[in-house]
């Protein structure tokens, strides 16, 4: 994969990195320095996409050495993997407690109100052929024990009464997932939140979703009348 002619990137470039977990003596790692290289090729991977990021560039940015680089992050694909787990670190290693389906698509509104959330998404969901390491970092950074979460939430809406008898949490969740990368290649950025969670409102309705439970009213049999005869 080709990455904007960055040379000094490749791991047969004249600046060869260290082997993975190994540290040349010197001084003390410095945690300013690692979050500027993070940040550095966050910012850089969204404005450009990954194909055209290279050590060269964010080393430039982060205001220090490509050593430095490269003490820290053996490739740019290891730089590229930490940074996007880096980006969610604020994100528990739990499921999130959503009680209902209300709160769940708000929680997706906020998140795809975002216009750095959306275009960091697109830029992943573009490496999938190329650069697929990054595509699943972020999946479990960010999707860690999600799905399972939603699947929750749709199985006690669907036994709520608020989905059909017979829907299948698990389509309606790739449903869903689908609706979601349709909003982020054909909404623009600066959709809000409020617009975002209408989207998915409107779909889920599609799929029998209905806010409150319907109640179900009981088929009472009707006697036949006699023919008298």
């Amino acid at each position: 994969m080709s990455h904007g002619g960055d040379n000094d990137q490749r791991t047969n470039s004249s600046t060869t990195p260290p082997a993975p977990g190994t540290r040349p003596p010197g001084r003390p790692r410095s945690r300013e320095a690692d979050e500027a290289i993070l940040s550095a090729a966050l910012d850089l991977l969204i404005e450009r996409g990954a194909g055209a990021v290279g050590i060269e560039q964010v080393a430039r940015r982060a205001g220090v050495t490509r050593a430095t680089v490269y003490r820290r992050f053996p490739t740019l694909t290891d730089l590229l993997v930490r940074a996007i787990e880096w980006e969610y670190r604020d994100l528990g290693p739990g499921s999130p407690d959503w009680p209902d389906v209300d709160t769940m698509i708000t929680d997706w509104a906020v998140h795809l109100s975002s216009p750095r959330s959306r275009r960091l998404a697109r830029r992943l969901y573009a490496t999938v052929d190329d650069l697929p390491e990054l595509l699943r970092a972020y999946h479990g950074a960010h999707g860690r024990h999600r799905g399972r979460a939603v699947h929750v939430v749709l199985e006690r809406a669907r036994m709520a009464g608020r989905l059909p008898p017979g829907s299948d949490p698990e389509v309606l969740q790739q449903m869903l997932s689908g609706a979601a990368l349709q909003h982020l290649a054909a909404h623009p950025d600066t959709t809000s939140a409020d617009e975002v969670k209408a989207f998915f409102a409107a779909v889920l309705r599609q799929a029998g979703y209905r806010s409150s439970a319907v109640p179900v009213v009981p088929v009472v049999p009707v006697p036949r009348r006699s023919t008298g005869r």
